[in-house]
């Protein structure tokens, strides 16, 4: 059976089955987010903006063709190989570690989609908070847009079948010492497979505390796309804009 390395998100995010998987993404309510949030921060044109942890580029793209100045990086070389066709002269990807600072300072820094709390460590989450602040200008704005566990806790759906370009996918899901797990599983050209994506559990009090120790101020605090306020009961994301 194929499985997992020990970090499952270099192993998982870098096979071409997570992009079957995932290739229905909503890129119609990707792009009404970066309008809302771009006019939210009022970024002017040709502000210098890092997507951090930027997959195949989706938001990056969409982010350069409104005029910003725009830097994808992820920790997969496959995604960022893809990544690299639509380079552009205000548009480009590298391979990139989020824990680290890279090399250059932004107007704004976005983590986008649930693209934090993979570690395994609070050290490495806090490095990465830290990360941005150094990436950040003066006056520039971090946003983290993650999921709201408790109520991705309280609509859990245990299991699931899915078939995409033929693939039969049987994903479980579960809560476990403090992570949300979700097990896939398939079948494909002989060879079973096997990867779990493990989010830790985070809430607003653990991103509050991170900040804190980070020395980073939180400023806003959104439940969904429209950029409405944060219902820690009901609203269906998390999304933090601090500097």
């Amino acid at each position: 059976m194929q499985k997992e390395t020990d970090n499952w998100y270099a192993s998982w995010f870098d096979t071409p089955y997570y992009h079957i998987l995932y290739k229905d993404r909503d890129y119609k309510e990707a792009g009404q987010f970066m309008n809302s949030l771009t006019s939210f921060l009022d970024l002017k044109q040709h502000a210098t903006i890092l997507d951090l942890a930027c997959g195949k580029g989706r938001h990056a793209k969409y982010l350069s063709k409104l005029g910003y100045e725009v830097t994808g990086v992820d920790l997969s070389p496959s995604s960022i190989a893809y990544a690299k066709q639509f380079e552009s002269e205000n548009l480009h990807f590298h391979v990139h570690d989020m824990c680290k600072p890279f090399p250059q300072r932004f107007d704004a820094v976005f983590n986008l989609f649930t693209s934090f709390g993979y570690f395994e460590t609070e050290a490495d989450n806090l490095r990465t908070i830290k990360a941005i602040k150094e990436e950040l200008k003066p006056n520039g704005h971090g946003v983290i847009d993650f999921l709201n566990t408790v109520v991705v806790k309280k609509n859990l759906v245990p299991k699931e079948q899915k078939v995409v370009d033929g693939l039969d996918f049987y994903i479980s899901r579960r809560i476990e010492a403090g992570y949300i797990l979700k097990t896939i599983r398939f079948h494909h050209n002989g060879v079973d497979h096997e990867y779990i994506e493990r989010v830790k559990a985070l809430r607003l009090s653990d991103f509050r505390s991170y900040f804190s120790e980070a020395g980073v101020t939180l400023h806003h605090c959104f439940g969904n796309y429209n950029l409405e306020p944060f219902d820690e009961t009901t609203s269906e994301r998390l999304i933090l804009i601090f500097s």
